[in-house]
C-alpha cells in the first residue's frame, strides 16, 4: 500500500515562510524614511530625513527653519548657508562640524551634509540654533520639532 502524500506544507515550511515573511516586513517598514512633524503639523519636502545606523536622525533644514519662521540664504561662493531666526543667526556649511552662533564658534555634534543639493543637519543642531525641543521614535519612524514657545497637547501653560 503507498503511503498517501499530504498536500499541505509541512510545519517547519510553514515557520520558515512565517519567519521569511516577518524579516521581510521588518526590511520593508525600515527602508521608509521617517516623518517629520513641527509643532504637530507634517512636513513634507523634496527630500525626507534620513537617519543613520545609530539611530541618529537628520534633516532637510530649509523646510525645518522656514516652518520655524527663520529665512535662509545660501552664498555660492564660500557654500556657507545663513540661517536668521529672530534676533539669531547660525552659519554654517556642509562638510564642517564648527558653525557660527550669533558670531561665537560653536562644535556641532555632527557635520552638516548634502543629499541631492539639500543641506541635512542633526536633529541636535535644530535644538541648538532655534531652541526646540527634538525626538526621533525610531519604533514609529517619526521625528518631533516642537517650538520652544509651543504649548504641546495635554500640557498645562503657566498662567504668570
Amino acid at each position: 500500500m503507498a503511503k498517501k502524500r499530504s498536500l499541505l506544507p509541512s510545519r517547519n515550511m510553514v515557520l520558515v515562510t512565517v519567519l521569511i515573511s516577518t524579516i521581510a516586513s521588518v526590511m520593508v517598514a525600515a527602508s521608509q524614511p521617517p516623518s517629520l512633524h513641527i509643532d504637530g503639523l507634517k512636513i513634507t519636502s523634496d527630500v525626507p530625513p534620513v537617519t543613520s545606523l545609530k539611530g541618529e536622525a537628520f534633516v532637510p533644514l530649509r523646510p525645518v527653519a522656514e516652518a520655524l519662521g527663520a529665512e535662509m540664504s545660501y552664498d555660492r561662493k564660500t557654500g556657507t548657508v545663513e540661517v536668521l531666526h529672530g534676533n539669531d543667526k547660525l552659519n554654517l556649511r556642509v562638510g564642517e562640524k564648527h558653525a557660527t552662533f550669533n558670531g561665537n564658534r560653536m562644535t556641532l555634534k555632527q557635520a552638516p551634509f548634502a543629499v541631492r543639493g539639500r543641506m541635512m543637519v542633526g536633529l541636535s543642531t535644530i535644538h541648538r540654533a532655534f531652541g526646540s525641543k527634538v525626538s526621533y521614535d525610531r519604533a514609529r519612524a517619526k521625528i518631533n520639532v516642537t517650538s520652544p514657545n509651543m504649548v504641546e497637547a495635554g500640557a498645562q501653560q503657566d498662567s504668570q
